[in-house]
């Protein structure tokens, strides 16, 4: 008797888990998957249907190539790629109208998006597809030429989240975006892990991941290759009512971008707090970790840990010259380019620069054409910098000619030519190196400078820092 109780029981538990697990099929709701027909209505339908009953996953299901123009999801939906199941953003560009950026619409258009949502996910091993090729012009030696617009720039950001509460991103493949590829604003509670995700080296802005106002963010176990930035911390001004960006935790990521591998900035008019960076591997990348501070934001209290970062250099057509670690304050350039405009506040013409502090390094290992360059636009913009158990491996190993420090987009000389020190230090305050180390390869660059270099720096401590040279 008692085990017949107990059987009963079990299978009320397994009904009513099946119940709040509904399942919606998308080609139920007329999804054809023939990688031609506009799927996007269909799709819409089943996160409706979804959302409305009180929540489930939405199914794109295996062996088919849904084509899909826009659409949006809605709370309390988990929208679950299948394994051998690709969802593909149609090339048609007339399909794209929602700026990214609000009243800005010079900077892409939404895919996939969604606002003010709460419990949503996007899991499963499939692909979502961003099609980036389909927009972008000719094909350049390390690059794509980008098409002309008039207002609106058609190409779409992958996904994009505004304002959004407790979200998880697991497991599914993101490819071939044709800008942005995750961005998630004003976003809070959120889950990134176990993704992959792939976009072509040579698209321009085709960034990884953008926690854009966002808050307590982990991101762990992810394998990124990206044209632009793989992860970036930011504050836009077109979203500045969401405030901070803070309390990240980025781990066991894999990262190579031809821009830069971890970024900080260069758009904060905010400020950007407690993140931790830890147990990660950064291959062939333009610039390693960069914070690149332009507006009048702050950044404070950043740790880098057990990282591994190798660097080389890429045409001008990307920035960065191959720095392993970068940190840069400067208000922002002020010409006639996108960095202007919408970058600065409203009605000014003219930006500030807010500071950098209480940045941690520790266990760092760099291998690559550059080496470490910290540089402000005064002392008391960049300080409380600590390097520990740094190891900066300066070796040539592309034909790109180096001697260059990068501080775009600002209201500076942009390209510097110059030796390139192992450690570089100017316009800064207090800056503490220890138990660091420059090696010069065997392929030492023509352009290199001294092991550390530094140029009106308030105040530097150095303990056990050494320089050699591999003989070949």
């Amino acid at each position: 008797m008692k085990i017949r109780i107990l059987l009963f029981f079990a299978l009320l538990v397994s009904f009513s888990g099946m119940a709040q697990n509904k399942l919606y099929n998308i080609k139920n709701y007329g999804a054809v998957g023939d990688g031609k027909t506009n799927d996007a209505a269909a799709i819409q339908q089943a996160i409706d249907a979804c959302s409305a009953a009180g929540g489930g996953q939405v199914i794109i299901p295996a062996g088919n190539v849904f084509l899909a123009g826009p659409f949006n999801l809605k709370s309390f939906v988990d929208l679950r790629v299948e394994g051998g199941a690709k969802l593909l953003a149609s090339p048609d560009e007339q399909l794209y109208k929602k700026s990214a950026f609000r009243e800005n619409k010079g900077e892409g258009t939404i895919w996939i998006g969604g606002e003010k949502l709460e419990q949503v996910g996007i899991t499963g091993t499939g692909v979502i597809d961003g099609n980036g090729i389909s927009f972008m012009g000719e094909e350049l030696n390390d690059s794509y030429v980008l098409k002309p617009f008039n207002i609106v720039d058609p190409r779409p950001h992958l996904l994009t989240l505004i304002g959004c509460n407790k979200l998880n991103i697991d497991g599914v493949t993101f490819q071939n975006s044709a800008y942005w590829t995750v961005h998630l604003v004003g976003c809070n509670d959120v889950s990134i892990s176990n993704i992959t995700l792939l976009n072509s080296i040579k698209i321009r802005n085709s960034d990884g991941i953008d926690l854009d106002h966002s808050k307590n963010v982990r991101i762990t176990n992810c394998f990124i290759e990206s044209g632009d930035d793989c992860i970036c911390l930011k504050n836009r001004r077109e979203f500045e009512e969401y405030g901070a960006c803070e309390n990240i935790v980025i781990s066991n990521c894999t990262m190579t971008s031809s821009s830069c591998a971890i970024k900080i900035g260069s758009e904060n008019m905010d400020r950007i707090s407690n993140v931790l960076i830890n147990n990660c591997n950064i291959r062939k990348s333009n610039r390693g970790i960069g914070i690149q501070n332009r507006d009048e934001g702050t950044v404070d209290n950043v740790i880098f840990s057990n990282l591994f970062i190798e660097s080389k250099l890429f045409s001008d057509v990307w920035w960065g010259k191959a720095e392993p670690i970068y940190i840069t304050a400067y208000p922002r350039a002020t010409s006639n380019n996108k960095d202007a405009g919408w970058r600065l506040p409203k009605g000014q013409t003219r930006g500030k620069v807010g500071a950098v502090k209480n940045i941690y390094f520790s266990n760092i290992r760099c291998t690559g054409e550059s080496g470490v360059y910290i540089s402000g636009e005064s002392p008391d913009k960049i300080s409380e910098i600590y390097l520990d158990q740094v190891s900066v491996y300066l070796d040539k190993t592309t034909t790109e000619a180096g001697g260059v420090y990068d501080r775009r987009p600002s209201n500076v000389e942009g390209l510097v030519k110059s030796a390139v020190a192992g450690f570089y230090f100017e316009n800064t305050g207090y800056i503490s190196l220890m138990n660091s180390n420059v090696v010069w390869g065997f392929n030492k660059p023509a352009y290199a400078g001294k092991a550390l270099a530094k140029k009106n720096v308030s105040k530097i401590k150095t303990v056990n820092f050494s320089e050699s040279t591999i003989q070949k």
